[in-house]
């Protein structure tokens, strides 16, 4: 029986989470569709966005190419999606492709051809052999801000509005609380179907307040989340984020519930050594309704990153436990 996985974020920590996946695929059977916030406006994403308009491609770039097939002619693909230009000077100037990765003008350049992104997204993933889907939150680009206290050192106490999803990810002080601009965009009609027929929902790992949150202030997604037969799966980041510093592991979890009250949550997949004291975790994992799994997710040379393989390992006892 095939069981419908929808994963929601962006950036490396979606990338992880799709290739910890495409590892269960075989075994459990997966259907894989993942669900990109499109908020990004720094480096080669925000250039684009802001000389061409549109949805800014990297994350969806970065989707894509985990969910890439194994064929050598894909992989090759792949690779060249993950290209970037780097510097060349010409006459003294910056050449314009320079940290532009390829596929995100092949994206851009297939959004303008064929109209919607979504279509372009399904022709990428075509050239990619990709084993998933691929669909933005919305078809609109959407601004982040957030309500930050302590931007400014000389006054702790001061809250300011920090604006864009760069800034927000770099901030310094801590984050009180996040919007977007528009406030209600439109979500994915496609999004929204796949929620609705999913088997499961998996939210992170990711940059909380930049990749994950963002997809719980979208009306649309809120309430198709919230509607949605599925169950719902929480990983959790390995280390604090710029963005995040002062939040603790269990902090995490009540923003979700913050920003959408009536979430509730089945499971919550953590790595133990992150974790620490797992006491703290636990409690906040019940106040979701979830079971707290510790299990070893990291890679093993003491950074951050998750390991796909681990992650894939740990993912298959919990997606498949009422196959």
């Amino acid at each position: 029986m095939t069981i419908r996985v929808v994963a929601f974020g962006g950036g490396h920590g979606l990338s992880a989470s799709l290739r910890a996946l495409r590892r269960c695929a075989p075994e459990l059977d997966l259907d894989i569709t993942a669900v990109v916030t499109v908020g990004d406006d720094g480096g080669s994403s925000g250039r684009l966005r802001a000389e061409r308009g549109g949805l800014p491609p990297g994350d969806l770039r970065q989707a894509l190419v985990a969910l890439a097939g194994d064929h050598p002619a894909t992989r090759r693909s792949a690779g060249l999606f993950q290209h970037r230009f780097a510097e060349l000077a010409v006459d003294g100037r910056t050449d314009g492709l320079a940290g532009h990765a390829v596929g995100n003008l092949v994206l851009c350049g297939l959004m303008e051809l064929l109209g919607d992104p979504v279509a372009a997204l399904e022709h990428a993933g075509a050239m990619l052999g990709s084993v998933g889907r691929v669909l933005p939150m919305s078809r609109q680009p959407v601004d982040i801000e957030a309500r930050v206290r302590g931007v400014d050192p000389v006054r702790p106490d001061e809250v300011c509005t920090v604006r864009g999803q760069h800034q927000v990810a770099v901030t310094t002080g801590r984050v009180e609380s996040l919007r977007l601009t528009p406030q209600a965009p439109a979500a994915c009609a496609e999004a929204v179907a796949a929620i609705g027929a999913a088997d499961w929902l998996i939210f992170g790992p990711g940059s909380w307040y930049t990749s994950v949150l963002p997809h719980l202030l979208v009306p649309q997604l809120a309430a198709a989340i919230l509607t949605s037969p599925a169950r719902r799966l929480v990983t959790l980041n390995l280390a604090a984020e710029k963005e995040t510093l002062g939040l603790s592991v269990a902090d995490h979890l009540a923003a979700l519930r913050w920003y959408l009250p009536e979430l509730t949550v089945d499971f919550v997949l953590a790595d133990a050594k992150a974790v620490g004291d797992p006491e703290p975790v636990h409690r906040a994992a019940e106040s979701l309704g979830a079971r707290l799994v510790l299990a070893p997710v990291a890679v093993d040379d003491g950074t951050p990153r998750h390991d796909p393989a681990a992650l894939g390992a740990a993912l298959v006892p919990v997606l498949g436990a009422d196959r």
